[in-house]
């Protein structure tokens, strides 16, 4: 006795899906809205400079801990962590994006 096996879609209903919308006109997605040319570039570079400084673990570990608190940190036990990133997050310590690190969004 030899049974034939046949293809899956003998044994299920074959389902075509229709298309959403049916024809539709394409139409270009809008350039992202710029900021000042200045602004974004900067703050760009600034925020380049603070994850450099969350990658660098010669300041210890970033995890659970803000920016300036690491930093003091650092400097509290003689790391020699840059003035600049300590400048940086006085000047805009009410923004989250600065002072929050890289790794903050990440549960510990």
């Amino acid at each position: 006795m030899t049974t034939k096996r046949g293809l899956i879609t003998d044994s299920f209903k074959v389902v075509k899906k229709a298309r959403r919308g049916g024809e539709r006109e394409r139409k270009p997605t809008p350039p992202p809205p710029q900021e000042g040319p200045e602004t974004g570039t900067v703050r760009e570079e600034e925020l380049q400079k603070l994850r450099q400084f969350d990658l660098d673990w010669r300041f210890g570990p970033c995890t659970g801990i803000g920016r300036l608190q690491r930093w003091e940190r650092a400097k509290l036990h003689g790391l020699n962590p840059p003035e600049e990133i300590r400048y940086l997050l006085l000047q805009t310590h009410t923004d989250p994006e600065y002072n929050l690190s890289l790794w903050s969004g990440y549960p510990l």
